[in-house]
């Protein structure tokens, strides 16, 4: 087996979203995308006060693309023009194709602005090919106890599965395009082993904590970006870490974005703004 070679070590930049605290590993300055990974937010970890206005995510649409939102801390509340509608605790999972469009709002529960707590939430942008951009939309939304977890390195690593197999487990969550995603969680001293990566791209995020991967450090809120060629990846961790796992095969389209579409030509942009100002998006239900 060949390991993957570390081809830049990327830190997410500061962009709060009003009183939410954001950082932003990618798009940034030396990379766009991992493809087919987009963008990454990772909201907090914050604590707010009681009497808050929650999460400022009001009805918003997308085409194009999916987008997969752990929530690590909090909850998240979820409508949208498909009539789906959920409220998704700690350790869950929100996975909607946006597809040919959807309206949906993001917001924090009621019982949530009114006594505050502690919140931090991923967000991932994970895109279509142009053979399913206009894919009919569909969300999936599971709570943290439907995702298997795998326990590996003599009980300090946890690898809690969202899509895709790996250790004899799967994840609940289908992806259309055969992307894999987990969390990993581990203690200091934790040795993690994956193969099977040739001609994958890796998306690689510490949330938390340190690790070392071919001799490198690596911080927390670091993007790792890895080659394409190698088949596996070890990594150890240096400290109590979390971080974001997952690959996916490049789809190797232009990507042509504009706010929440991404699409592969101006003209695919245009007609969504026009279907959207239409109302052929829908609307999210009160």
């Amino acid at each position: 087996m060949t390991q993957k070679k570390i081809l830049g070590l990327h830190p997410s930049h500061r962009d709060d979203i009003a009183d939410l605290l954001t950082r932003r590993p990618i798009p940034g300055p030396r990379v766009q995308q991992v493809d087919p990974f987009l963008f990454l937010n990772h909201h907090g970890p914050q604590v707010y006060p009681p009497n808050n206005r929650g999460l400022p995510f009001g009805p918003h649409p997308h085409r194009g693309f999916e987008t997969v939102t752990f929530i690590l801390e909090g909850e998240l509340m979820h409508a949208d023009s498909g009539g789906h509608q959920s409220v998704i605790g700690p350790g869950g999972v929100q996975w909607m194709t946006a597809g040919s469009g959807l309206v949906h709002a993001e917001l924090s529960p009621d019982e949530f602005k009114r006594n505050g707590g502690p919140l931090e939430i991923l967000q991932l942008w994970i895109n279509l090919p142009s053979r399913l951009k206009m894919t009919r939309p569909r969300y999936q939304g599971l709570q943290g106890d439907a995702f298997p977890e795998v326990i590996v390195s003599d009980g300090k690593a946890k690898v809690t599965l969202v899509s895709g197999s790996w250790g004899g487990a799967a994840g609940p969550i289908e992806s259309i395009t055969g992307n894999f995603m987990s969390v990993i969680t581990a203690q200091a001293g934790a040795q993690l082993a994956f193969d099977g990566l040739a001609g994958r791209n890796v998306f690689l995020y510490l949330v938390s904590g340190r690790v070392r991967i071919n001799g490198a450090d690596v911080a927390e809120h670091h993007l790792v970006e890895l080659d394409i060629t190698g088949d596996a990846l070890a990594l150890e961790s240096i400290s109590d870490t979390r971080l974001l796992f997952g690959h996916g095969e490049p789809i190797s389209e232009p990507v042509v974005s504009y706010g929440p579409f991404v699409m592969n030509t101006a003209d695919e942009i245009r007609n969504a703004i026009a279907d959207y100002q239409a109302g052929k998006m829908g609307e999210v239900p009160v």
